[in-house]
């Protein structure tokens, strides 16, 4: 059974901070491309930050860039998303995705059910 869990969110104020997680279980993560997106009210689902599959490379939303920082922890098979200064426009849903590196590994995306974050003073 493949799970994607995420957890840390909740209400915090405009300058504040949260750490989300995602816990994975069903797969290793160290052979999958690990994202977070968040969805607005009303706006379509965009990507906020990838890690690499094979390297801890990085790349983030432009909106986000020096506020936010992804990382994993294999050990866990779990992936972090730091959110730091956190500005009203951050208030959305978020979600851990998982893609396969290989299609011979698996041919499904994986979702997690997502996990609401709300900036508001």
């Amino acid at each position: 059974q493949v799970q994607l869990v995420e957890s840390g969110g909740g209400l915090v104020q405009p300058g504040g901070s949260l750490r989300l997680s995602c816990v994975v279980s069903g797969f290793t993560i160290s052979n999958y491309i690990m994202s977070w997106y968040r969805q607005a009210p009303g706006k379509e689902r965009e990507l906020v930050a990838t890690i690499t599959s094979t390297s801890i490379l990085t790349n983030y939303a432009d909106s986000v860039k020096g506020r936010f920082t992804m990382s994993r922890d294999n050990a866990k098979n779990s992936v972090y998303l730091q959110m730091n200064s956190l500005r009203p426009e951050d208030t959305a849903t978020y979600f851990c995705k998982a893609d396969p590196a290989s299609l011979a590994l698996s041919p499904l995306t994986y979702w997690g059910q997502g996990i609401q974050v709300t900036v508001s003073s």
